[in-house]
């Protein structure tokens, strides 16, 4: 019997971990010459682990995970070095990097999968999600098209979708986005494979989403003893789902270790920063850190104090300026063959509150729950069907349309997607002046790129930058320009978004400050639109809670936050990576 588990014990030890990188380099040839993405990056993952790739947008976490399975267009990727041995069965060891094709055909899906930060570019908008699904396992396992679909069935009921039946039948666009995550989910366990990769799967969810997706995919990892990799820039979601950590930064891995031992004590200053980022960590009126505070231009550390580091108090007034009065959104959900109406669906129902003057406020819920319809119903982007929005004392629904052009000076939208809402075909330069232009507030073209040239460096942009496209910057960059946009008419009431939801942690850190600092200096008032009740309450003096269209509850920020009254708010704040308890 000892004999026994000396050998069970012995072969456990013996196993070669499942995946080793060993000195990958990785370059992308260009026409301005050769750019090197990723520089000697050394990991490795083990059955029944997971391992998160931590960094931020440009660190080379995602060309690390794509190059797993040799995913990089090449050109313009190059592999200039290093090795990336997978043993899938045990017994013997492979180099992916010198696979052919053809046995790189039947890794894929099969022994490794990968599950993509955005489902429905992931998903085939024609295919239903179940032929989806068996598509794989009629591919890698042989199996016919009623095994297939039973298969299918199971693999729905164990990810846990509403309804697999009509799930089956149903395309991408007719499901949220939490259940297309699933449905991709469903895909990559539907080979039972040894690796699964994780490319930021839950970035654009629902906090209370993208626990039940973190959940989902480490009850599958332990049922099925699979090694995990899981790339985001969010080291909350670290804390809850991974064992190891590894931090990537300009390509390079500059620290890793196990996850509790890096929150506790992180070597790197940029791990630091990138911990220190986080609102849930800083109290109302501590301004955020950003990772430069951290690190000084050769990347060594530097101290970063407090003290200096606050912003001003809330700038609230008891002036009233916008009272919403029972509004109502509705659209239709169903009609009859003669196209008359028979039901609605409430996207706004009866709601009733008043902003302040110089305060932020915060419009908090999941997705689905109508913030983003109030939001843009306060602009009458979208028609209410009743009720009352009372701006400085005037009614904004009993104007008719032609006067509304107006009335938009004084009231502006910055969206979620900056590059959405910017025109490719022009610079940046003539998107900002283009809102002058059209409301007449400059008259010469001189004056206007001076206007422009003005807003440019309030939000921490070049002047240089006038005349480069939208695609030419970052996501912060770009959040920074539709930031400059919704500034340029001087607008005494802003509604932001979601605008800061997509960013990464250190991105999101600079554009929260901006917004406070603008503030100070412009004295505009803010409604706020989130998910996240750890930003809203980081950047609002007051919450508001919206669920199934309708207020939850309302109040001060800080009594929200730590006292909340209905169970909905505190569903919301446990699903807050890192501050509720860890799903491990």
């Amino acid at each position: 019997m000892r004999l026994l588990i000396f050998v069970y014990y012995f072969k456990k030890l013996s196993l070669a971990p499942l995946l080793q990188i060993r000195n990958l380099s990785i370059d992308f040839v260009t026409e301005n010459g050769i750019v090197p993405a990723v520089h000697n990056v050394t990991m490795e993952v083990n059955r029944g682990e997971v391992v998160a790739i931590v960094g931020e947008s440009g660190s080379g976490k995602s060309v690390t995970s794509l190059s797993v399975l040799k995913l990089l267009p090449s050109p313009p990727a190059r592999y200039s070095g290093g090795e990336i041995l997978f043993s899938g069965d045990n017994d013997s060891t492979t180099d992916l990097l010198k696979l052919t094709a053809e046995h790189l055909q039947s890794v894929r899906g099969n022994q490794i999968a990968m599950i993509f930060q955005e489902p429905m570019t992931s998903l085939n908008p024609v295919l239903t999600c179940g032929s989806q699904v068996m598509e794989a396992i009629q591919l890698h396992k042989k199996s016919s098209r009623e095994e297939a679909r039973i298969q299918t069935m199971e693999l729905f009921e164990k990810v846990k979708l509403p309804d697999p039946e009509n799930i089956f039948n149903r395309y991408p666009h007719q499901l949220s986005g939490g259940q297309k995550q699933r449905v991709m989910i469903a895909v990559a366990m539907s080979c039972d494979p040894a690796l699964l990769i994780c490319d930021e799967p839950t970035t654009a969810l629902d906090v209370t989403v993208q626990k039940t997706i973190l959940q989902l995919i480490k009850t599958l990892q332990q049922e099925r003893n699979i090694g995990v990799i899981f790339i985001t820039h969010d080291l909350g979601v670290v804390a809850e789902i991974a064992d190891r950590a590894v931090v990537l930064y300009k390509g390079e891995i500059v620290e890793q270790g196990d996850v509790m031992q890096l929150f506790a004590d992180p070597k790197h200053p940029y791990t630091k920063g990138l911990l220190m980022c986080r609102p849930v960590l800083h109290p109302k009126g501590e301004r955020l850190p950003v990772i430069s505070d951290f690190l000084n231009e050769d990347n060594k550390e530097r101290t970063f104090t407090k003290t200096a580091a606050k912003i001003a108090a809330s700038f609230r007034t008891d002036k009233v300026l916008i009272s919403v009065q029972q509004l109502n959104v509705w659209y239709p959900s169903s009609k009859t063959f003669f196209g008359k109406v028979t039901s609605y669906t409430k996207a706004v129902h009866n709601v009733s509150f008043e902003v302040f003057q110089g305060e932020t406020l915060g419009l908090v819920g999941e997705s689905g729950c109508g913030k983003t319809t109030l939001g843009r119903a306060l602009l009458r982007l979208v028609e209410p069907v009743s009720g009352k929005i009372i701006f400085n004392g005037e009614d904004l629904l009993a104007r008719k349309a032609e006067s509304l052009k107006e009335m938009r000076k004084d009231i502006q939208i910055v969206f979620q997607d900056p590059y959405s809402s910017l025109n490719p075909r022009l610079t940046i330069g003539s998107a900002i002046s283009e809102a002058l232009k059209v409301h007449h507030m400059i008259p010469g073209e001189r004056q206007r790129k001076d206007r422009v040239m003005e807003l440019l460096e309030k939000v921490n942009l070049k002047t240089s930058y006038f005349d480069r496209y939208p695609h030419e910057f970052s996501g912060g960059q770009r959040q920074r320009i539709v930031i400059a946009r919704a500034l340029a008419l001087n607008p005494s009431f802003i509604v932001f978004d979601e605008s800061v939801s997509a960013l990464d942690v250190s991105v999101q850190a600079q554009v929260l400050n901006l917004i406070n600092d603008l503030k100070k200096e412009l004295g505009f008032t803010v409604i706020f639109i989130s998910h996240d009740l750890a930003v809203i309450r980081y950047i609002s003096d007051r919450i508001l809670v919206m669920n199934k269209g309708q207020i939850e509850e309302i109040g001060e920020a800080e009594e929200i936050y730590n006292h909340p009254k209905k169970d909905y708010t505190r569903t919301l704040l446990e699903a807050i990576p890192g501050k509720g308890n860890s799903i491990r």
